[in-house]
């Protein structure tokens, strides 16, 4: 925490474990989700090589429908995950794991969801450019210097215009 109470954000570089880690929570949330879960995708910055990040794994899972994935809440909670419903983003169930600590962070929407392709399309764009996962990164090492809410808020408007430049692209070919 920073003086004023506030939530630090603490920039990592590129730990060529994180995909490793995704794969071993991947694992764990199969088990415990069965066939409610459809696909799972390591998002965020930690699943670009190389790009500096938050040490948290990003985490999307595709799902059949939100009403039986909150049928199996329990599992998620008996894995130490921490139900925080929509968190903001309607039609989409938000997990985090950790505690304070948090190490990885779990949003679900069911299959075909627009959010889906929106994550998805901004990571493949990141990992194909790596000039502008360059820039993404001095912007993150930037906002950290700041708050959690003025880290949040430094990043919006470049992950809004590269996601647009994403889809654009995805839509072309």
């Amino acid at each position: 925490m920073s003086q004023a109470g506030r939530k630090t954000i603490r920039i990592a570089d590129y730990d060529a474990d994180w995909p490793h880690a995704f794969l071993r929570e991947s694992r764990r949330l199969h088990g415990a989700l069965g066939g409610t879960v459809l696909k799972v995708h390591h998002i965020g910055s930690t699943s670009v090589h190389g790009l500096s990040a938050k040490p948290v794994i990003d985490i999307l899972l595709e799902v059949v429908s939100l009403d039986e994935l909150d049928a199996k809440e329990a599992a998620l909670i008996a894995l130490g995950y921490q139900a925080r419903g929509e968190h903001g983003i309607p039609g989409r169930r938000y997990y985090q794991l950790g505690g304070a600590a948090r190490t990885h962070q779990v949003h679900a929407f069911v299959q075909g969801d627009a959010n889906v392709e929106r994550h998805l399309a901004f990571r493949d764009y990141l990992r194909e450019n790596r000039h502008v996962a360059e820039q993404y990164a001095r912007i993150k090492m930037s906002a950290a210097e700041g708050d959690a809410t003025m880290y949040c808020a430094k990043k919006e408007a470049f992950i809004k215009q590269h996601e647009r430049i994403a889809l654009m692209g995805r839509k072309a070919e």
